[in-house]
């Protein structure tokens, strides 16, 4: 018999990383030169270069689906043929998250014209002609003992001059968050915010037959990579989410025949549950300071929502069970809650916002259809949810208000909206049928409706939930 045992799960910090940056240079700067670097007792997120330094880097990205900004990678050089591999991934990924998101269009290598860097410094006039408006150099060096140091630079074309120089040492198997961790850099630099490539995203894993499958949470890169399994499939598991201040998720699990929340730390592996409430708890979102955690408690053929602190373990009634209230999700900044209900009388499902402490209710949905599912954006200016309407189930935003209601996708079922830290791309799940059973897909799209994308995953694949960027 299989246990549901708990799951070590690496921290994500990097510790004993070297951080450097690296001075801007010239013909007679060469990469190789001497940089201060400072040891930081913690992984740190990397510093602007002086050089560059400030928002006059970022390239207007208005329209961008339509005209992505064109950057030229090459594959990172190797000081050592013992990287050679590892330079060559690094690149790749960079160029992988750089695409993703749709504001990018990686130049074709085979088009860069040969010697194009002249010590260390490009030959501007050979970028320039293929277009790019920003091109990324990098090398890697076996530094011995399982160490790499990794540097990159970032130029703009236009400007001729470098925007961002920064090097990290670290271990060498993470070679793939150091890449992540540049494309966010490269990121922030040319688009003026903070990327979301540094992330990682919780999900449930369908394996199985179809009439009874496994149902198990697990985690994994953003985009697909390093797949961990974190509960056994003993019991089923649904509606992971994450804490936004620790290492920690909510989720649903069905033991013992029963769904109610649970707590599982990333760090330990360690679960518990989170008290035993009502019938069944379930639907956990948690507060943006990650102090408190909301969830349904059914009751009496209705359900109600209510705010469980994490320290006291005090918990608060929101709302009333005279009607099904679930799926809740805070503001970004804790003042005001948006849920899902059929309380107005109406026989369907709406989205509501009210209060942080339960106040001053108001429906925001109006269109025809059924609405679930509200997820609020990392900036506030947006929610997402899934419709139920006559073209079938669908993936949409709308303003706090309920204005300016946009359907993004629509399949035969989509469900399960969740957002980057960024705020600019979503994640859900879309089923799709088969002669015997279904497939489910992870998805992204951008908010304005354009550059979906499928992100591979082992097994089906159901509710998604973006995590934070990683520190």
């Amino acid at each position: 018999m299989t246990t549901n045992r708990p799951t070590p799960f690496p921290h994500p910090r990097l510790p004993d990383t070297l951080v450097e940056r690296l001075p801007a240079i010239s013909r007679r700067f060469m990469i190789g030169a001497g940089a201060a670097g400072l040891i930081l007792p913690r992984f740190a997120r990397a510093q602007t270069a002086p050089s560059g330094n400030g928002p006059s880097n970022a390239i207007n990205v208005s329209g961008a689906h339509n005209a992505p900004i064109p950057i030229a990678l090459p594959a990172f050089t190797n000081a050592s043929a013992g990287t050679s591999v590892v330079g060559d991934q690094i690149a790749q990924v960079i160029t992988s998250d750089l695409d993703h998101c749709g504001l990018f269009r990686s130049i074709d290598q085979t088009s860069f014209v040969p010697n194009s860097l002249a010590n260390g410094v490009p030959v501007w006039n050979n970028w320039s002609i293929l277009g790019a408006q920003a091109l990324v150099t990098g090398n890697v060096t076996d530094q011995g003992g399982g160490q790499v140091r990794v540097e990159y630079r970032l130029w703009g074309i236009a400007q001729q001059k470098q925007l961002q120089g920064t090097a990290y040492t670290t271990t060498a198997n993470n070679w793939r968050r150091i890449a992540h961790i540049i494309a966010d850099d490269i990121y922030q630099q040319l688009i003026g915010e903070k990327g979301y490539f540094d992330t990682r995203v919780a999900y449930i894993s369908v394996s199985g037959p179809p009439t009874s499958p496994t149902r198990r949470m697990a985690i994994m890169d953003y985009d697909g990579a390093n797949t961990r399994f974190l509960t056994s499939g003993r019991w089923m598991a649904l509606s992971p989410q994450f804490n936004p201040t620790r290492q920690q998720l909510a989720f649903v699990s069905f033991e013992s025949n029963r769904p109610r929340v649970f707590l599982f730390d990333l760090q330990s592996g360690a679960r518990s549950m989170v008290g035993d409430f009502g019938e069944m708890s379930i639907g956990p979102r948690f507060s943006p300071d990650g102090a408190s955690l909301l969830l349904s408690v059914t009751r009496g053929g209705g359900a109600m929502i209510v705010r469980y602190d994490l320290g006291s373990r005090r918990i608060t009634q929101l709302t009333d069970a005279n009607s099904i209230n679930v799926t809740p999700s805070y503001s970004p900044d804790g003042s005001k809650i948006v849920f899902n209900s059929d309380r107005d009388g109406s026989g369907d499902q709406q989205l509501f916002v009210m209060g942080a402490d339960g106040s001053n209710v108001q429906r925001i949905s109006y269109g025809s259809g059924r609405y679930a599912e509200p997820d609020w954006s990392p900036t506030g200016d947006m929610i997402a949810f899934t419709k139920l309407g006559s073209g079938g189930f669908g993936i949409g935003v709308m303003k706090p208000d309920g204005s300016g209601e946009r359907i993004l996708s629509q399949g035969y079922l989509e469900e399960g909206a969740s957002f980057c830290p960024n705020g600019r791309v979503i994640m859900f799940y879309r089923q799709t049928p088969l002669r015997v059973g279904n497939v489910s897909h992870l998805v992204t799209i951008g908010t304005d409706g354009f550059n979906e994308r499928i992100t591979p995953t082992p097994t089906n694949a159901t509710d998604p939930s973006w995590g934070p960027l990683l520190s």
